[in-house]
């Protein structure tokens, strides 16, 4: 059985910036950990309209996919689907302790917030909370209404770390890729993940 520096579970869903999160999969493959990667059906849209890429539906399919694009150890990528139900992911005796959602939309957001599981992105999110584990969310949404920030309120009050996708111009980025690393290392530093993704504050 191959071993792993670590285990977490990672959620695509419909907000805009789907490159965050496939650029944090790399991340987490590179770094050696073992990744349960969930997508809303709403995210699967969003990564053929912003990446330009159609993705397998089928979760077998999809970790084939994701193994070969991302140079991955075999079981590196474990994918479920969107009501898999009997995954390890929704039950507490059997998820990571650890989860990021990345993009994180409002929808998403709302119903992780009010404990509503009409999906296994939100499932995997509420065993998160009630285990007392690691949950981050990376909302990438502007303006932000009031139900927004009331419901990252909640969730932060949660112990939920709350990161939204706004990358730092300090570095001078010259480059989309720049600025996608910028988040993808905020996120791997809470994560407590050793990185050099991005170029640090003096440094």
């Amino acid at each position: 059985m191959t071993s792993f520096k670590g285990c977490l579970t990672l959620g695509l869903t419909g907000a805009s910036g789907a490159a965050y999160g496939t650029r944090l999969l790399a991340a987490l493959v590179s770094a050696d950990y073992q990744v349960h990667f969930l997508m809303s059906e709403a995210a699967k849209i969003v990564v053929r309209t912003e990446l330009d890429e159609i993705w397998p539906d089928e979760p077998v399919a999809l970790a084939a996919h994701l193994t070969a694009q991302y140079q991955a150890k075999p079981e590196q990528i474990k994918v479920w689907a969107a009501k898999d139900w009997f995954s390890p992911v929704a039950s507490g005796s059997g998820a990571p302790k650890t989860m990021v959602i990345c993009p994180c939309s409002g929808g998403t957001l709302a119903a992780i917030a009010h404990g509503l599981s009409d999906n296994l992105v939100e499932r995997a999110a509420d065993v998160i909370l009630k285990e007392r584990g690691r949950l981050i969310l990376v909302p990438r949404e502007t303006p932000f209404s009031t139900l927004h920030l009331q419901n990252m309120l909640s969730l932060s009050q949660m112990g939920v770390t709350i990161m939204p996708a706004a990358p730092g111009f300090y570095h001078k980025p010259t480059s989309i890729d720049e600025l996608l690393d910028f988040m993808v290392a905020r996120i791997l530093d809470h994560l407590g993940i050793e990185n050099t993704a991005s170029e640090r504050w003096g440094v």
